[in-house]
C-alpha cells in the first residue's frame, strides 16, 4: 500500500496543500479529480517521490519514503509527468530504453532489451521505434513516454510491490488510445502494482476507477468508489458546475451530464 499522513505543503504564503491524507491500495486503480489548481499534480509529486512536503509522512508499504534512496526507488517506482519534455533526437527504442536506466549499470542487458522489445509489441510501437522521437505527433509522443514508464516497472516485482503514476496521462490521445491506454494501465494492478492517475475526464474516470479521490483547493474533500461517491452536489461542490447523475446504459457505474 502507499499511503500518505497530514501532507501539507507551501511556496511561501501560497499553500497548496493542507492535511491531506489518502491510502492507495494495489489491485485497485485509484485517479486524483480536482479542478486546476487544486494541487494534484503537487500532491503526486509529493507521494511520488520527487518533492518534500513540508509537513507529513509518505510510506511505501509501511516504509517511509524518506528511507528509501533515489536508485532503490527508481527499480519499484514509475512516474509519467504531465509535461515529458525530450529535445534530443533519440529514436523511439533508445527513449524506451531510458525506463530501464535505473536497472543496469553501463550497457544494457538482453533482458533490459526484451523488456522494451515486448513493451513496444504491446503499445503497438514498432512501427515506430527507429524514428526520431522529435518528429512524432504529441500523441505518438505519449504513447512513447507511457511505454518508457511500463518498461521501468515491467517486471513482477518477487516481493513487494511495484507502483506506477500517471499525471494527466490522456491529453494528447485521441479517444481509441484513450480506452487503450486506461486498459493496458489496468491490466498492471493484477500483479502486485499500485497505481495512481490523474484525470480529468470524470466519466472516464468512473468508467476505469475502483476509487476515486477529489481534491479542491489542497484539501481532500471525498473519497470512494464511482458509483457511492459521485453525486450532483459533489460535482457542483468540487468543480462548480451543475451537472445531473444518470444511470449509464452499458455498464453499473453513473453517468455525469453537465448542465450547459
Amino acid at each position: 500500500m502507499l499511503s500518505t499522513s497530514s501532507i501539507s505543503y507551501h511556496v511561501g504564503h501560497k499553500q497548496i496543500l493542507s492535511n491531506v491524507s489518502a491510502d492507495f491500495q494495489p489491485g485497485e486503480f485509484n485517479m486524483i479529480l480536482g479542478p486546476n489548481g487544486s494541487g494534484k499534480s503537487t500532491f503526486l509529486k509529493i507521494f511520488s517521490g520527487d518533492l518534500d512536503p513540508n509537513e507529513g509522512e509518505v510510506n511505501y508499504g509501511g516504509r517511509s519514503l524518506r528511507s528509501i534512496s533515489k536508485p532503490q526507488l527508481a527499480t519499484r517506482r514509475a512516474v509519467m509527468s504531465q509535461h515529458s519534455e525530450l529535445n534530443f533526437p533519440l529514436a523511439v527504442d533508445e527513449v524506451i530504453l531510458m525506463g530501464r536506466y535505473p536497472h543496469f549499470n553501463f550497457i544494457p542487458t538482453k533482458k533490459d532489451m526484451a523488456i522494451c522489445d515486448e513493451v513496444m509489441k504491446r503499445m503497438d510501437l514498432h512501427a515506430l521505434k527507429e524514428r526520431n522521437y522529435l518528429t512524432l505527433s504529441g500523441g505518438e509522443k505519449q504513447r512513447v513516454q507511457f511505454a518508457r514508464v511500463l518498461a521501468q516497472i515491467w517486471e513482477s516485482p518477487a516481493e513487494g510491490q511495484r507502483y506506477l503514476m500517471l499525471d494527466e496521462p490522456l491529453s494528447s490521445l485521441d479517444i481509441n488510445y484513450q480506452h487503450e491506454f486506461l486498459r493496458l494501465a489496468e491490466e498492471f494492478i493484477h500483479n502486485n502494482t499500485v497505481l495512481v492517475a490523474i484525470i480529468h475526464d470524470i466519466n472516464l474516470a468512473i468508467q476505469y476507477a475502483d476509487k476515486l479521490f477529489f481534491l479542491k483547493e489542497g484539501r481532500l474533500v471525498a473519497e470512494g468508489k464511482p458509483s457511492t461517491v459521485v453525486t450532483a452536489a459533489l460535482i457542483e461542490t468540487v468543480f462548480g458546475i451543475k451537472a445531473s447523475i444518470v444511470p449509464n446504459p452499458i455498464s453499473a457505474e453513473p453517468l455525469v451530464l453537465f448542465e450547459k
